[in-house]
């Protein structure tokens, strides 16, 4: 099958979405990965999926960079904790918003799909690694493949209102969990 934006893709029947060939991408430094698309085949509007598609590939790393006071949030909140806790073994030391970046590692399989309980939007989500919370790692969403709207730790959802069950937290690019 072809997609838009991505060109050939194979289908993993067993999981029920497509992947990409290696694809080159801007905005985590021009990394080729391999993009995922789940619930292409039965979505109303799948010119929704290729302009996200189109769009988070145009996106420079100045989307990243945007968001990193959500991020270096997210990491001061892990960081507190393990400080209360008293292992230092975990600490790392991040100055500043700026230098968060270069303490992540990102995945090389961005996966787009629709949400289907909230807004309806089209998001691509990023599981990433990152040198603060090695258990739970990092994930980075971007709306529409546009603007990154969530960070925080791996949990698979798209949006923190969809996360806690809270309407009031939509628009809320990082919610301390606790």
């Amino acid at each position: 099958m072809q997609i838009p934006g991505l060109g050939q893709v194979t289908e993993d029947v067993d999981l029920g979405w497509y992947q990409s060939g290696p694809v080159p991408v801007p905005v985590l430094g021009g990394a080729p990965c391999r993009i995922i698309i789940d619930g292409y085949d039965d979505d109303p509007t799948p010119e929704d999926f290729h302009a996200a598609i189109r769009t988070f590939l145009a996106l420079d790393r100045s989307a990243l960079v945007a968001a990193t006071p959500s991020i270096f949030a997210y990491y001061r909140d892990i960081m507190n904790d393990i400080v209360a806790e008293g292992d230092d073994d975990w600490f790392v030391e991040i100055q500043s918003p700026d230098d968060v970046l270069d303490h992540i590692r990102f995945g090389d399989r961005p996966v787009i799909s629709r949400d289907h309980y909230g807004d309806r939007h089209v998001y691509v989500s990023l599981e990433c690694e990152c040198d603060w919370e090695p258990e739970h790692g990092l994930q980075i969403v971007f709306r529409d493949g546009r603007t990154v709207t969530k960070v925080g730790p791996y949990d698979g959802h798209l949006t923190n209102s969809a996360a806690y069950a809270d309407d009031t937290l939509d628009g809320v690019v990082y919610h301390m969990s606790r």
